[in-house]
């Protein structure tokens, strides 16, 4: 396989969420020197054929290939009306979308998706297809979405997990590229009325605050540059990234985390900032 650990790999199917997915690729690779690899999966159209035991008609085939040859060239414009003179690879493969997806994130720098779908990547944000590739990715991937504040800044979860550190690493790392401000954001419940009575509000909010500086430290100290706004939230965490999401460009998540972030890519709270957020959703695994 082309190596593609300086590439950024979208998922193309025809859609227009998933040009726009091509078009923010490949801003972020002309702007970081990267290369981009634009790929479709045919195997969807084959599918109902091979259910019905029924042999494929001839002309199928030349339908499909000219199909998927439509679809990376209607990204390949789009590409090129965004960075022009970008290096680029186009490729359409007969695989099942979601392992496709896995083993080219083996190797590549980022997988980046549209927000929703159809044809090869169909239901991309509604099923097992979103939750494979965010889950399982040995990449980032980034699920792309219009921002609702184009000039906003880098906004992360944290919750002082092992994973969650990563996603913060990688959130400094994209403000410092965007030379915009990081919101760093610790969520836990949102506390009773019968705790804020008893007076547990303020130690509560205490230890978030701790955790934020105990997971900060080390990276301010390696992106001085970069403005840091440490926010506490006693609300579910889902609640409050979808919040700050319609104020940034970029939310930065970790594929699990502990505390406030438990199973996020498992169940609603997944579902939520994948569904809704009003910007690009980083979601970052950790490594090794």
């Amino acid at each position: 396989m082309t190596d593609l650990s300086n590439t950024i790999v979208v998922g193309i199917d025809g859609s227009e969420q998933a040009l726009s997915a091509a078009a923010w690729a490949a801003s972020v690779a002309s702007a970081r020197k990267l290369s981009l690899y634009l790929v479709t999966s045919t195997e969807p159209y084959f599918r109902g054929f091979y259910g019905s035991g029924m042999p494929v008609p001839p002309d199928a085939f030349a339908e499909i290939d000219q199909l998927a040859r439509t679809q990376l060239g209607d990204a390949a414009d789009r590409v090129n009306s965004v960075a022009s003179g970008l290096e680029f690879t186009t490729e359409y493969v007969q695989e099942q979308p979601v392992a496709l997806l896995l083993r080219m994130a083996e190797d590549a720098r980022m997988l980046a998706l549209g927000a929703s779908g159809r044809g090869g990547f169909g239901g991309m944000l509604l099923g097992s297809t979103a939750a494979s590739a965010a889950a399982h990715a040995a990449c980032p991937v980034a699920v792309v979405r219009e921002p609702a504040a184009p000039d906003g800044p880098v906004v992360a979860g944290v919750d002082g997990s092992d994973n969650s550190a990563e996603a913060l690493a990688a959130a400094f790392a994209e403000a410092a590229w965007r030379g915009v401000g990081l919101v760093a954001v610790h969520a836990s419940r949102e506390p009773s009325i019968r705790e804020v009575g008893l007076g547990h509000l303020e130690p509560e909010m205490a230890t978030s605050e701790r955790l934020l500086a105990e997971a900060l430290a080390g990276l301010q100290e390696k992106h001085p540059d970069v403005q840091v706004e440490r926010v506490t939230a006693n609300e579910r965490p889902r609640d409050a990234l979808l919040d700050w999401s319609t104020r940034a460009q970029l939310l930065v998540v970790g594929s699990r985390g502990r505390g406030g972030f438990l199973g996020m890519l498992l169940g609603s709270t997944s579902q939520a900032l994948l569904n809704h957020a009003r910007c690009t959703v980083l979601v970052v695994r950790p490594q090794g």
